[in-house]
């Protein structure tokens, strides 16, 4: 591929870790389109220069934002969809030429998409972390009509006003707390990724028939993952939230719909990439 090419990417700080590449370049090789998806690191010091120097590129289709820049980005795009009302972070930014930057969020949409194939109708979960991701799930944990919700953050205040700022009557715990029972858990923290500490949590309350979920991928099998399938839960990898996000993001940056048949080979593939 040239650099003459169209083009998306993905931004964050880190950015090495991203599979987003893989994926994107598996789907546009897959349909023949002649386009190509990139990783790029930027610092939040560094958000302002990198849109200016984008906007000013033709070839540039839009980006994808990971950690640690989901919030910050909403001060750079235009919010036809009310993303910023309704969830308060943005993952995906649309480049029209000539036009402004439009910000949206799939992140939602992606999380959805395995609880609704397998038909999951619990009615409690506890949520960990209260950054971008989380904004994102609590929305989509809201959108499903979830009565109890538990956000467990490092500072449960941020964990209240995150639950205020959505209307939601759920409680904030520390993540020293005790884990309470629920049908679903949630990590949307990096704790658990690859250099960063493990997630420890006690997974005796949960209910037996439980599933957790961690949208960690690097590894693909986390520690808390690994201690949930030892008690016999049903588990969720940060593959499925991954992939399904970035299907939606897909089509908004090249108009096409991701070949998802294609999902096990694509798996296969990110597997292979560890």
């Amino acid at each position: 591929m040239t650099d003459k090419l169209p083009y998306a990417e993905v931004i964050g700080d880190p950015i090495d870790h991203s599979k987003s590449p893989l994926i994107h370049n598996f789907w546009l090789d897959a349909l023949n389109i002649e386009a190509e998806y990139k990783k790029t690191h930027v610092t939040p010091q560094g958000l302002a220069a990198y849109f200016l120097m984008r906007r000013a590129d033709p070839d540039w289709l839009g980006c994808n934002v990971t950690i640690p820049h989901k919030i910050a980005v909403m001060d750079y795009v235009d919010d036809p969809g009310g993303v910023r009302e309704r969830i308060g972070a943005v993952n995906t930014i649309a480049s029209e030429t000539g036009g402004p930057l439009i910000g949206t969020n799939t992140d939602a949409g992606g999380f959805l998409q395995p609880l609704l194939r397998d038909k999951w109708k619990g009615q409690s979960a506890v949520l960990v972390g209260a950054g971008g991701a989380a904004r994102a799930i609590l929305f989509a944990l809201t959108s499903l009509g979830v009565p109890d919700i538990t956000i467990m953050a490092r500072d449960p205040a941020k964990g209240q006003a995150l639950l205020d700022r959505a209307g939601v009557s759920g409680r904030a715990i520390a993540l020293t707390d005790a884990l309470p029972a629920a049908d679903l858990l949630v990590n949307a923290t990096s704790l658990g990724m690859v250099g960063q500490p493990a997630l420890e949590l006690d997974l005796k309350p949960l209910a037996a028939g439980a599933t957790v979920y961690d949208i960690v991928y690097t590894p693909l099998e986390t520690g808390l993952l690994k201690a949930a399938k030892a008690r016999g839960l049903r588990t969720l990898d940060g593959l499925e939230m991954l992939i399904g996000q970035a299907a939606l993001a897909f089509d908004i940056f090249f108009d096409a719909t991701a070949p998802r048949e294609l999902d096990e080979e694509l798996r296969a593939l990110l597997l292979a990439a560890d």
